[in-house]
């Protein structure tokens, strides 16, 4: 199946010159986004054992918990400040316009587990980078990273040297 060809490309989305790949497509359609699942399951194959995947709000939800069930895992969420309960640690990166703050729950990864990060997009790499500042303040070792779609264009890979990056499909 060439999920390329249902992906929603939704012009000058947020703004003027960018061109938004919409993931909903893909979604509403059982055949596509069983696919999509099973073809990410599929590329977890290429990284060596891990112990969690950790996703961020809100799309390595979509895409995290269900690989996390598939492969008998435990899922760590990312959120936005404030949106968890118990306490947590922060890291503070940088937006093209200001910055943003993540946070999870201090008590997610417990020290020398090897986690997965899963998420839908690489475009800059900026929130992968603090995905992966989160992970290792509480000793985690990054085992890999898996996305639904890569934007090669934008060099995010360059930001994430040294560590296994695989994604689903490329732009």
């Amino acid at each position: 199946m060439d999920l390329k060809k249902i992906l929603r490309h939704v012009p000058d989305f947020p703004r003027p010159g960018i061109d938004f790949i919409d993931i909903t497509t893909v979604l509403q359609d059982p055949a596509a986004l069983k696919f999509c699942l099973d073809a990410m399951g599929e590329k977890l194959q290429e990284f060596s054992d891990f112990d969690l995947i950790v996703g961020p709000e809100s799309r390595g939800f979509i895409f995290g918990m269900p690989l996390a069930y598939q492969y008998g895992k435990g899922f760590v969420p990312i959120r936005k400040k404030g949106k968890l309960p118990a306490e947590t640690i922060r890291v503070e990166y940088a937006l093209e316009y200001g910055t943003d703050v993540l946070e999870m729950h201090r008590d997610a990864i417990r020290p020398g587990q090897r986690v997965l990060i899963v998420d839908d997009l690489l475009a800059t790499g900026g929130t992968t980078e603090a995905n992966i500042r989160l992970v290792q303040q509480l000793d985690g070792v990054i085992a890999g990273i898996l996305y639904f779609i890569e934007l090669s264009f934008l060099n995010g890979r360059s930001r994430l040297s040294g560590l296994p990056v695989t994604s689903l499909v490329t732009f």
